[in-house]
Protein backbone atom coordinates (compact mmCIF):
# COMPACT_ATOMS: atom_id res chain seq x y z
CA UNK A 1 0.00 0.00 0.00
CA UNK A 2 1.28 3.42 -0.95
CA UNK A 3 2.81 5.58 1.75
CA UNK A 4 1.29 8.72 0.30
CA UNK A 5 2.86 11.13 2.72
CA UNK A 6 6.29 10.72 1.12
CA UNK A 7 7.08 12.25 -2.26
CA UNK A 8 10.35 11.42 -3.99
CA UNK A 9 11.27 14.16 -6.49
CA UNK A 10 13.09 12.94 -9.60
CA UNK A 11 16.60 14.06 -10.30
CA UNK A 12 17.39 15.04 -13.86
CA UNK A 13 19.18 11.73 -14.50
CA UNK A 14 16.41 9.68 -12.96
CA UNK A 15 13.79 11.57 -14.93
CA UNK A 16 15.58 10.81 -18.18
CA UNK A 17 15.97 7.14 -17.33
CA UNK A 18 12.32 6.76 -16.40
CA UNK A 19 11.00 8.66 -19.40
CA UNK A 20 11.16 5.57 -21.60
CA UNK A 21 7.69 4.64 -20.38
CA UNK A 22 6.68 7.84 -18.56
CA UNK A 23 6.38 9.70 -21.85
CA UNK A 24 3.66 7.40 -23.15
CA UNK A 25 1.31 7.68 -20.18
CA UNK A 26 -1.76 9.84 -20.13
CA UNK A 27 -0.18 12.19 -17.61
CA UNK A 28 2.99 13.02 -19.51
CA UNK A 29 4.04 14.16 -22.99
CA UNK A 30 0.39 14.63 -23.87
CA UNK A 31 0.04 18.29 -24.72
CA UNK A 32 -1.35 17.23 -28.08
CA UNK A 33 -3.60 14.50 -26.71
CA UNK A 34 -6.77 16.44 -27.36
CA UNK A 35 -5.97 16.63 -31.06
CA UNK A 36 -5.01 12.95 -31.04
CA UNK A 37 -8.25 11.66 -29.58
CA UNK A 38 -10.04 11.11 -32.87
CA UNK A 39 -7.16 9.31 -34.59
CA UNK A 40 -6.66 5.58 -34.89
CA UNK A 41 -3.95 3.38 -36.36
CA UNK A 42 -6.00 3.07 -39.56
CA UNK A 43 -6.00 6.83 -40.28
CA UNK A 44 -2.30 7.31 -41.05
CA UNK A 45 -3.11 9.06 -44.33
CA UNK A 46 -5.14 11.83 -42.70
CA UNK A 47 -3.75 15.36 -42.57
CA UNK A 48 -3.88 15.49 -38.77
CA UNK A 49 -1.89 12.25 -38.58
CA UNK A 50 0.65 13.54 -41.10
CA UNK A 51 1.24 16.57 -38.87
CA UNK A 52 2.23 14.31 -36.02
CA UNK A 53 4.75 12.28 -38.00
CA UNK A 54 8.39 13.24 -37.54
CA UNK A 55 10.18 13.72 -40.86
CA UNK A 56 13.83 13.14 -41.61
CA UNK A 57 14.60 10.45 -39.00
CA UNK A 58 15.94 7.04 -40.07
CA UNK A 59 17.18 3.88 -38.37
CA UNK A 60 19.47 1.11 -39.52
CA UNK A 61 20.49 -2.15 -37.92
CA UNK A 62 19.29 -5.69 -37.32
CA UNK A 63 15.76 -6.02 -36.00
CA UNK A 64 15.67 -6.61 -32.24
CA UNK A 65 19.10 -5.05 -31.69
CA UNK A 66 20.12 -1.49 -30.83
CA UNK A 67 19.44 0.61 -33.92
CA UNK A 68 21.57 3.42 -35.29
CA UNK A 69 19.34 6.48 -35.58
CA UNK A 70 20.15 9.45 -37.81
CA UNK A 71 18.67 12.90 -38.33
CA UNK A 72 19.85 16.40 -39.14
CA UNK A 73 20.39 18.68 -36.18
CA UNK A 74 19.11 20.87 -34.78
CA UNK A 75 15.49 19.87 -35.21
CA UNK A 76 12.29 20.29 -33.26
CA UNK A 77 9.69 17.76 -32.19
CA UNK A 78 6.28 18.14 -30.65
CA UNK A 79 4.71 16.06 -27.91
CA UNK A 80 2.58 13.36 -29.48
CA UNK A 81 4.69 13.21 -32.64
CA UNK A 82 6.15 9.90 -33.82
CA UNK A 83 7.93 8.05 -36.59
CA UNK A 84 7.97 4.32 -37.31
CA UNK A 85 11.68 3.62 -37.74
CA UNK A 86 11.69 -0.16 -38.19
CA UNK A 87 8.81 -2.53 -38.85
CA UNK A 88 9.12 -5.59 -36.62
CA UNK A 89 8.93 -9.28 -37.49
CA UNK A 90 7.56 -10.76 -34.24
CA UNK A 91 4.18 -11.40 -32.68
CA UNK A 92 1.53 -8.70 -32.90
CA UNK A 93 1.11 -6.54 -29.79
CA UNK A 94 -2.49 -6.72 -28.59
CA UNK A 95 -4.69 -4.77 -26.25
CA UNK A 96 -3.87 -5.57 -22.63
CA UNK A 97 -0.35 -6.85 -23.32
CA UNK A 98 2.49 -5.89 -20.99
CA UNK A 99 5.33 -4.88 -23.30
CA UNK A 100 9.05 -4.75 -22.57
CA UNK A 101 10.83 -2.01 -24.51
CA UNK A 102 14.45 -1.10 -25.01
CA UNK A 103 14.97 2.61 -25.53
CA UNK A 104 17.32 5.34 -26.69
CA UNK A 105 16.79 9.04 -25.99
CA UNK A 106 18.44 11.38 -28.50
CA UNK A 107 18.74 15.13 -27.99
CA UNK A 108 17.18 16.80 -31.04
CA UNK A 109 19.40 19.86 -30.56
CA UNK A 110 22.66 18.08 -31.33
CA UNK A 111 21.89 14.35 -31.74
CA UNK A 112 23.69 13.27 -28.57
CA UNK A 113 22.51 10.15 -26.79
CA UNK A 114 20.98 11.09 -23.45
CA UNK A 115 20.27 7.55 -22.19
CA UNK A 116 19.77 4.01 -23.41
CA UNK A 117 18.72 0.70 -21.95
CA UNK A 118 20.44 -1.48 -24.55
CA UNK A 119 23.96 -1.19 -23.13
CA UNK A 120 23.10 -2.79 -19.80
CA UNK A 121 20.17 -4.79 -21.23
CA UNK A 122 17.62 -3.26 -18.87
CA UNK A 123 14.37 -3.08 -20.85
CA UNK A 124 11.46 -1.29 -19.22
CA UNK A 125 8.48 -3.61 -18.79
CA UNK A 126 6.10 -1.19 -17.09
CA UNK A 127 4.13 -0.42 -20.26
CA UNK A 128 0.64 -1.93 -20.49
CA UNK A 129 -1.17 -1.43 -23.79
CA UNK A 130 -4.49 0.03 -22.72
CA UNK A 131 -6.47 3.06 -23.86
CA UNK A 132 -7.00 3.91 -20.19
CA UNK A 133 -3.26 3.97 -19.49
CA UNK A 134 -1.76 5.49 -22.66
CA UNK A 135 -2.45 8.68 -24.56
CA UNK A 136 -4.11 8.00 -27.89
CA UNK A 137 -1.04 8.60 -30.08
CA UNK A 138 1.01 5.98 -28.25
CA UNK A 139 -1.83 3.52 -27.87
CA UNK A 140 -2.69 3.74 -31.56
CA UNK A 141 0.90 3.24 -32.67
CA UNK A 142 1.89 0.46 -30.27
CA UNK A 143 -1.27 -1.65 -30.43
CA UNK A 144 -1.06 -3.74 -33.59
CA UNK A 145 2.67 -3.28 -34.04
CA UNK A 146 4.88 -6.37 -34.18
CA UNK A 147 7.63 -7.18 -31.71
CA UNK A 148 11.03 -5.79 -32.80
CA UNK A 149 9.30 -2.69 -34.16
CA UNK A 150 11.11 0.56 -33.33
CA UNK A 151 9.08 3.76 -33.04
CA UNK A 152 10.50 7.19 -32.25
CA UNK A 153 8.31 9.49 -30.14
CA UNK A 154 8.87 13.21 -29.82
CA UNK A 155 9.17 14.48 -26.24
CA UNK A 156 9.44 18.03 -24.93
CA UNK A 157 10.37 17.51 -21.30
CA UNK A 158 11.53 20.96 -20.34
CA UNK A 159 9.99 20.87 -16.87
CA UNK A 160 11.64 17.66 -15.64
CA UNK A 161 14.73 16.76 -17.64
CA UNK A 162 15.24 20.05 -19.47
CA UNK A 163 15.53 18.35 -22.86
CA UNK A 164 13.62 18.01 -26.10
CA UNK A 165 14.35 14.61 -27.56
CA UNK A 166 13.32 11.57 -29.57
CA UNK A 167 12.62 8.47 -27.50
CA UNK A 168 13.19 5.50 -29.81
CA UNK A 169 11.44 2.47 -28.32
CA UNK A 170 12.01 -1.07 -29.59
CA UNK A 171 9.38 -3.55 -28.38
CA UNK A 172 11.28 -6.73 -27.55
CA UNK A 173 8.80 -8.97 -25.68
CA UNK A 174 5.26 -9.12 -24.36
CA UNK A 175 3.19 -10.96 -21.77
CA UNK A 176 -0.21 -10.86 -20.07
CA UNK A 177 -0.64 -10.01 -16.39
CA UNK A 178 -2.56 -12.49 -14.28
CA UNK A 179 -6.05 -11.52 -13.18
CA UNK A 180 -5.76 -13.27 -9.81
CA UNK A 181 -3.41 -15.55 -7.91
CA UNK A 182 -2.92 -18.83 -9.76
CA UNK A 183 -0.78 -21.43 -8.07
CA UNK A 184 -0.79 -24.23 -5.53
CA UNK A 185 -3.02 -23.82 -2.50
CA UNK A 186 -0.97 -23.87 0.71
CA UNK A 187 -2.44 -26.50 3.04
CA UNK A 188 -0.48 -25.93 6.25
CA UNK A 189 -1.64 -22.39 7.09
CA UNK A 190 -1.52 -21.95 10.90
CA UNK A 191 -4.99 -22.27 12.43
CA UNK A 192 -4.67 -19.11 14.52
CA UNK A 193 -4.34 -16.74 11.54
CA UNK A 194 -7.21 -14.87 9.87
CA UNK A 195 -9.14 -17.21 7.58
CA UNK A 196 -9.32 -16.11 3.93
CA UNK A 197 -11.95 -17.19 1.41
CA UNK A 198 -12.37 -16.09 -2.22
CA UNK A 199 -15.28 -15.59 -4.56
CA UNK A 200 -15.31 -17.07 -8.07
CA UNK A 201 -13.40 -14.07 -9.45
CA UNK A 202 -10.70 -14.36 -6.80
CA UNK A 203 -11.73 -11.43 -4.59
CA UNK A 204 -10.79 -12.28 -0.98
CA UNK A 205 -12.85 -12.02 2.18
CA UNK A 206 -11.54 -12.54 5.68
CA UNK A 207 -12.70 -13.90 9.00
CA UNK A 208 -10.36 -12.32 11.56
CA UNK A 209 -10.50 -15.46 13.68
CA UNK A 210 -9.69 -13.47 16.82
CA UNK A 211 -6.67 -11.74 15.27
CA UNK A 212 -5.40 -9.02 17.58
CA UNK A 213 -2.55 -6.55 17.42
CA UNK A 214 0.97 -7.78 16.67
CA UNK A 215 4.43 -6.35 17.26
CA UNK A 216 6.14 -8.42 14.54
CA UNK A 217 5.26 -8.82 10.86
CA UNK A 218 3.37 -12.01 10.00
CA UNK A 219 3.78 -13.22 6.41
CA UNK A 220 1.84 -16.25 5.23
CA UNK A 221 1.65 -17.50 1.65
CA UNK A 222 -1.87 -18.74 0.90
CA UNK A 223 -1.38 -19.62 -2.77
CA UNK A 224 2.13 -20.37 -4.04
CA UNK A 225 2.68 -19.08 -7.56
CA UNK A 226 5.27 -20.42 -9.98
CA UNK A 227 6.43 -17.12 -11.46
CA UNK A 228 9.35 -14.79 -10.88
CA UNK A 229 10.66 -14.38 -7.33
CA UNK A 230 10.39 -10.76 -6.20
CA UNK A 231 13.56 -8.90 -5.22
CA UNK A 232 14.23 -5.43 -3.86
CA UNK A 233 14.83 -4.20 -7.40
CA UNK A 234 11.37 -5.18 -8.68
CA UNK A 235 8.01 -3.53 -8.97
CA UNK A 236 5.18 -5.92 -8.16
CA UNK A 237 1.80 -5.54 -9.87
CA UNK A 238 -0.82 -6.53 -7.31
CA UNK A 239 -4.45 -6.60 -6.29
CA UNK A 240 -5.10 -6.21 -2.60
CA UNK A 241 -7.61 -5.69 0.18
CA UNK A 242 -6.80 -4.22 3.58
CA UNK A 243 -8.66 -4.51 6.89
CA UNK A 244 -8.30 -3.39 10.47
CA UNK A 245 -8.28 -6.20 13.01
CA UNK A 246 -11.88 -5.36 13.96
CA UNK A 247 -12.83 -6.57 10.48
CA UNK A 248 -13.41 -3.14 8.95
CA UNK A 249 -12.19 -2.95 5.35
CA UNK A 250 -10.40 0.31 4.62
CA UNK A 251 -9.21 -0.22 1.02
CA UNK A 252 -9.49 -2.68 -1.84
CA UNK A 253 -8.24 -2.54 -5.41
CA UNK A 254 -10.74 -5.31 -6.19
CA UNK A 255 -13.61 -2.92 -5.48
CA UNK A 256 -12.06 -0.31 -7.78
CA UNK A 257 -11.20 -2.88 -10.47
CA UNK A 258 -7.63 -1.62 -10.51
CA UNK A 259 -4.14 -2.92 -9.88
CA UNK A 260 -1.34 -1.27 -7.93
CA UNK A 261 2.35 -1.14 -8.87
CA UNK A 262 4.29 -1.61 -5.64
CA UNK A 263 7.87 -0.42 -6.11
CA UNK A 264 9.99 -2.61 -3.85
CA UNK A 265 13.15 -0.63 -4.59
CA UNK A 266 12.02 2.84 -3.58
CA UNK A 267 12.29 4.12 -0.03
CA UNK A 268 8.92 5.26 1.28
CA UNK A 269 6.83 4.43 -1.79
CA UNK A 270 5.02 1.66 0.10
CA UNK A 271 4.74 0.87 3.79
CA UNK A 272 7.66 -1.22 5.04
CA UNK A 273 5.42 -4.15 5.99
CA UNK A 274 4.50 -4.56 2.33
CA UNK A 275 8.10 -4.30 1.18
CA UNK A 276 9.38 -6.84 3.70
CA UNK A 277 6.42 -9.15 3.20
CA UNK A 278 6.50 -9.19 -0.62
CA UNK A 279 10.23 -9.62 -1.24
CA UNK A 280 10.89 -13.32 -1.76
CA UNK A 281 7.32 -14.09 -2.84
CA UNK A 282 6.58 -15.29 -6.38
CA UNK A 283 4.34 -14.02 -9.15
CA UNK A 284 1.04 -15.90 -9.04
CA UNK A 285 1.03 -16.06 -5.24
CA UNK A 286 -1.53 -14.81 -2.76
CA UNK A 287 -0.03 -13.55 0.49
CA UNK A 288 -1.56 -12.73 3.88
CA UNK A 289 0.24 -9.98 5.79
CA UNK A 290 -0.46 -8.97 9.38
CA UNK A 291 1.46 -5.74 9.83
CA UNK A 292 2.38 -4.10 13.15
CA UNK A 293 1.92 -0.33 13.48
CA UNK A 294 5.62 0.48 13.17
CA UNK A 295 5.67 -1.16 9.73
CA UNK A 296 2.39 0.40 8.69
CA UNK A 297 1.21 3.91 9.50
CA UNK A 298 2.55 4.18 13.03
CA UNK A 299 1.12 6.43 15.72
CA UNK A 300 -0.32 8.89 13.20
CA UNK A 301 -2.44 6.46 11.21
CA UNK A 302 -3.68 7.48 7.77
CA UNK A 303 -6.55 9.89 7.22
CA UNK A 304 -9.93 9.00 8.60
CA UNK A 305 -9.71 5.31 7.71
CA UNK A 306 -6.69 4.00 9.63
CA UNK A 307 -6.40 5.08 13.28
CA UNK A 308 -3.03 5.55 14.91
CA UNK A 309 -1.23 2.43 16.17
CA UNK A 310 -3.33 0.12 13.99
CA UNK A 311 -2.35 -3.44 13.16
CA UNK A 312 -3.25 -4.00 9.50
CA UNK A 313 -4.32 -7.17 7.70
CA UNK A 314 -3.77 -7.44 3.94
CA UNK A 315 -4.43 -10.12 1.37
CA UNK A 316 -2.32 -9.47 -1.74
CA UNK A 317 -2.40 -11.23 -5.12
CA UNK A 318 0.84 -10.84 -7.09
CA UNK A 319 -0.09 -10.57 -10.77
CA UNK A 320 3.17 -9.57 -12.44
CA UNK A 321 6.60 -8.07 -11.76
CA UNK A 322 8.95 -5.85 -13.72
Amino acid sequence: MRKSSIINPLTKAAALASSLIMCVTLAACSSSSSSDSSKSSSSSSSSSDDKNQIAGVTATGKLGEKPTISFKTPMTVSDGSYVVLQEGDGDVIQDGDRVCAQGIALNVKDGTELMDTWTKNTPDCSLVVSSSKLSSTYYDQIKGAKLNTTIGFGVNDQNTSGYSYIMAMTFVSKSKDLEKATGEEVTDVPANLPKVTRDKDGKPSVDMNGQGSVDKLVTQTLIKGSGKTLTDSDTAVVKYTGWLTNGKQFDSSWDKNTTFDADLSASGQIISGWKQGLIGQTVGSQVLLVIPPDQGYGADGSGDTIPGNSTLVFVIDILAAY
